[in-house]
């Protein structure tokens, strides 16, 4: 009798045991702490953009659009490099010049008001930070390779002799003289976006540019400046 409780005892021991030990292994979560995969990707949007020289007012903004494509380089679960190539449109409206030539009695005054539009191959180099899913903020290099431009818009002549004025408005439309512009265009961005679903995103994002646009003046008022909203899609 009491060999049979002994091995009752042993058996109900050791099935504690193994129940206290199964319980105990059921509640311990694996914590993950393996970085995303790269993923690649295309966005595009529109560019609302200025020069550096014009007041911020919805009549100078210029509307064109970006195109392109991205790769997402993790650094960590929160950190990742960003490059991109893109098509980008850039450039403003309500470019104003006026000139002023007296001969004699004659007084000729032209004036000019352009919408400019600039384009460029440009390769952002985001470096993002994640705080939560699906959120991020980020920031980085912008630089941009000049294609070609375009000036359109109407020119006013103004001829005054003796006080009287006669004036004459011509519609024209003129291409940018490569020479005349800086090829190469640096610039910093700052943005912020959010994917709705694994593969579908929004992307808000500012840049302005550290290189002046034409070579013969100064560039503290002449350089480009960008606001882009688009979308984002990874495979």
């Amino acid at each position: 009798m009491n060999k049979l409780f002994l091995g009752l005892a042993i058996v109900a021991g050791s099935l504690a045991f193994a129940q206290e030990t199964q319980t105990t292994t059921a509640t311990i979560t694996p914590v993950n702490k393996e970085k995303d995969p790269i993923t690649f990707g295309i966005k595009g949007g529109a560019n609302s953009a200025q020069f550096s020289e014009q007041q911020l007012s919805a009549n100078n903004q210029k509307i064109g659009f970006n195109a392109g494509a991205f790769v997402n380089i993790p650094l960590s679960k929160q950190f990742s490099v960003q490059p991109e190539v893109l098509y980008n449109q850039l450039g403003a409206k309500s470019v104003l010049s006026s000139s002023e030539v007296t001969t004699g009695a004659t007084t000729v005054k032209t004036q000019r008001d352009f919408k400019t539009t600039l384009n460029y191959i440009s390769v952002p180099v985001m470096v993002q930070f994640k705080p939560v899913d699906n959120f991020y903020i980020e920031a980085g290099p912008e630089f941009s390779y000049f294609i070609d431009g375009k000036n359109k818009g109407e020119t006013t002549v103004t001829s005054t002799t003796n006080s009287i004025a006669t004036t004459q408005k011509t519609s024209v439309s003129e291409t940018i003289n490569k020479d005349d512009i800086n090829r190469f265009n640096f610039g910093l961005g700052l943005g912020l976006g959010y994917y709705f679903t694994p593969h579908l995103g929004i992307n808000a994002r500012y840049v302005n540019s550290l290189t002046k646009i034409e070579k013969s003046r100064p560039a503290a008022d002449n350089n480009n400046r960008v606001f882009q909203l688009g979308l984002n899609y990874k495979f």
